[in-house]
């Protein structure tokens, strides 16, 4: 889609998230400048266990922000995926394999703790790996960049030497929101210790600013260690960390999670000190595991970016990161059907859409105003009760329903569709079969089932779906059901062996009227 001045009114005039964004970073940009030929926007990722979804919804969304900017402002961009690799390594997370020798190589710098899964030089460059591959295969515009080679390569120098001489000034904003226990110990900056390797954290004795150096006494030999603060002989202590990289690198945009509010505002007070300007930053709510719990890549809990894709769409999971951001979201495995249709019917609607309405639909920001013409005539809820009632174990089978419901409809001229037909096969032999639980009809309910065969056998074939759901409809008023709830809530639970289904109009045009009376019978048989 072109940036042409009606384009541009259009996104102006549009409540999206990310173009709200986008307005702010505008305004910050032309109050305090931009002495770069680009304005940056950063993610960070702290590489101490797997990467979870939280990270990726967090390179989706500033990824959002992004392409709403480069509609509103000619000037270049760029996205750093960075990666704080060099921090010490405080815990085994619960989820990995080879503990006891994780635990071995607690305190050292995280590209320093050989790999548990053997693949890579260390526990790190694992990590980093798997987040580069997943966000290369889907497609970001992004440059990683490596804490340990921004240290060690002396990128970070300049920065840092600034920072031993702000030292008084940021330990004034760091120590009054510690307790008296950590005032004591607490350095902005981490001595490497040269005999161990350890990222320390350990008093500072004196620091010279001529030299470039701090002195800290090393607790087994009592001997004073003067050790640089450049060419990755300290690390930086995470919230002045943080600074650093702002300053350091120019970031003009970054969000964070709402756990990191107290962090943003120390970080930007840093950030001051050196004389810089804080980045434009957005604070999103945590997701939630099915127990309303953090998802924490310790734990391991919730969803992985790889579980989403094995049962829904790379663009559902896009989506699902676009949806209210700042509200605190549950991300397990029920979420993915109804977002997967939730992306359908946003994209069966796009076409239709005018003007800011499109800017505003979140199939522009999932698809940056490229959005795919593809329709899908059944949906995924659709297709895994399909898979329910018909027993299908292949996609064939299922294309066969869909070939006779949508006269013409073939997996190659309909590619999202025949996608989602395999998410569905898997989706349903992993989370609806095992717990299938079918029960017999009441008195009343066969009664009902009955009338409900004879309706349909008096119904032609290939009907519209509403014509079926009339039907349905009629034979629940019928037999005095006050709440029809309970009427498609038994047809459910004596069909399909599930408290929860379709449409039925819909399932009975897509599985066939015959088959349906079909599994009437069945289950009138069984009782």
């Amino acid at each position: 889609m072109s940036t042409s001045p009606e384009n541009i009114q259009f996104a102006l005039d549009s409540n999206a998230w990310p173009f709200k964004e986008a307005k702010n970073l505008l305004k910050r940009l032309e109050k305090s400048g931009n002495d770069k030929d680009y304005v940056l926007f950063e993610t960070g990722y702290g590489p101490s266990g797997l990467p979870h979804i939280g990270t990726f919804g967090e390179v989706v969304r500033t990824t959002m922000v992004r392409q709403a900017f480069q509609v509103l402002s000619d000037t270049p961009t760029k996205l750093i995926a960075f990666s704080d690799d060099m921090d010490g390594f405080r815990k085994v997370p619960g989820n990995l394999p080879n503990q006891d020798m994780l635990a071995k190589h607690l305190g050292l710098p995280l590209t320093k703790v050989p790999d548990p899964f053997g693949t890579h030089e260390s526990f790190a460059h694992h990590n980093n790996a798997r987040l580069c591959n997943f966000l290369d295969g889907f497609g970001f515009d992004y440059e990683f960049k490596s804490a340990t080679e921004a240290y060690l390569s002396g990128e970070m120098d300049a920065t840092l030497l600034r920072m031993l001489g702000a030292y008084d000034k940021i330990m004034e904003v760091i120590l009054p929101t510690l307790g008296a226990e950590r005032q004591a110990t607490y350095s902005p900056f981490l001595p490497i210790c040269p005999r161990t390797g350890i990222v320390l954290q350990v008093p500072i004795v004196e620091k010279d600013l001529s030299a470039g150096t701090v002195t800290y006494i090393d607790d087994e030999t009592g001997k004073h260690v003067e050790v640089p603060v450049t060419g990755g002989s300290c690390k930086m202590q995470w919230k002045a960390d943080w600074a650093m990289r702002w300053v350091g690198l120019g970031v003009d945009y970054e969000m964070a999670g709402k756990d990191l509010i107290e962090s943003v505002k120390l970080s930007s007070a840093i950030t001051r000190i050196m004389g810089s300007t804080p980045p434009e930053g957005f604070s999103y709510e945590l997701f939630l595991d099915e127990n309303g719990e953090k998802i924490s890549k310790s734990k391991g809990n919730g969803l992985t970016m790889e579980d989403w894709l094995k049962y829904g769409t790379p663009e559902s999971l896009s989506l699902y990161m676009f949806q209210s951001p700042r509200k605190a979201k549950k991300l397990f495995f029920d979420v993915i059907p109804k977002t997967v249709d939730e992306y359908i019917a946003h994209l069966s609607k796009y076409d239709g859409l005018e003007g800011k309405q499109k800017f505003a639909s979140p199939i522009w920001h999932v698809h940056n105003g490229n959005a795919p013409e593809q329709s899908v005539p059944v949906t995924f809820a659709l297709l895994i009760n399909l898979v329910s009632a018909s027993n299908a174990e292949d996609k064939e089978t299922l294309w066969g329903y869909i070939s006779n419901y949508a006269e013409g409809t073939t997996p190659e001229d309909f590619p999202l569709l025949d996608k989602l037909v395999g998410y569905a096969l898997v989706y349903y032999d992993n989370f609806v079969k095992p717990h299938k639980n079918y029960r017999k009809p009441t008195e009343k309910e066969v009664v009902a089932l009955e009338n409900l065969t004879a309706e349909l056998s008096k119904l032609d074939d290939n009907l519209p779906a509403s014509d079926y759901q009339n039907v349905v409809f009629a034979v629940g008023n019928a037999q005095g059901y006050e709440n029809l709830r309970e009427w498609f809530g038994a047809l459910y639970e004596i069909l399909l062996g599930q408290k929860q289904g379709p449409r039925m109009g819909s399932f009975i045009a897509l599985y066939g009227r015959q088959k349906t009376i079909d599994l009437i019978a069945k289950a009138l048989a069984e009782k």
